[in-house]
């Protein structure tokens, strides 16, 4: 038993001897092109700001809710059961954001079309970036977001195109 821990040591060992070394002498110019590599694909994906001022007021009121429930967590005075409702309401709205999430990039990925998505209980809105657009359209998309879900989500669509800056 003692070799085999010994051997799993070495093992260990070695390999991040190894990994260590192959960082340490990683051309700079390598972490570079790659850093700028990121910047240009986080520039390129950029949002109109119609989406974007939607998600910053989502999240806005997201943040919001979630303060007033973590000052109920840290209340001393609060009752247990004031407790649990509000982590209970804490974990589902962690739950609901990545879900939101999920399904915008799933969107964005077959689609091609940039969009926030909004869920509030049984209801799902989507506004979506795009001047053309047809029922078809929509209708798939409603069909793909249903799939997403378990139960019967009452969906809605929005199209919006950008707005001009004058």
């Amino acid at each position: 038993m003692v070799r085999r821990q010994s051997v799993w040591a070495l093992t260990l060992f070695s390999l991040i001897l190894v990994l260590s070394i192959y960082y340490i002498t990683l051309p700079e110019e390598v972490e570079v092109s790659e850093i700028t590599n990121e910047v240009n694909a986080v520039i390129e994906e950029e949002e109109s700001s119609v989406i974007s001022t939607l998600k910053i007021e989502n999240n806005e009121e997201r943040e919001k809710k979630k303060k007033e429930l973590q000052e109920i967590l840290t209340k001393d005075d609060s009752t247990k059961e004031e407790k649990n409702n509000a982590y209970e309401e804490l974990k589902l709205l962690n739950i609901i954001n990545s879900k939101e999430d999920e399904i915008s990039l799933k969107i964005k990925d077959n689609f091609k079309i940039d969009n926030i998505v909004q869920i509030n209980d049984d209801q799902v809105r989507i506004t979506m970036l795009k001047k053309d657009h047809t029922s078809s359209l929509a209708s798939e998309i409603m069909k793909f977001v249903q799939s997403n879900f378990d139960e019967k989500m009452y969906i809605s669509i929005k199209f919006t195109e950008e707005e001009k800056e004058q």
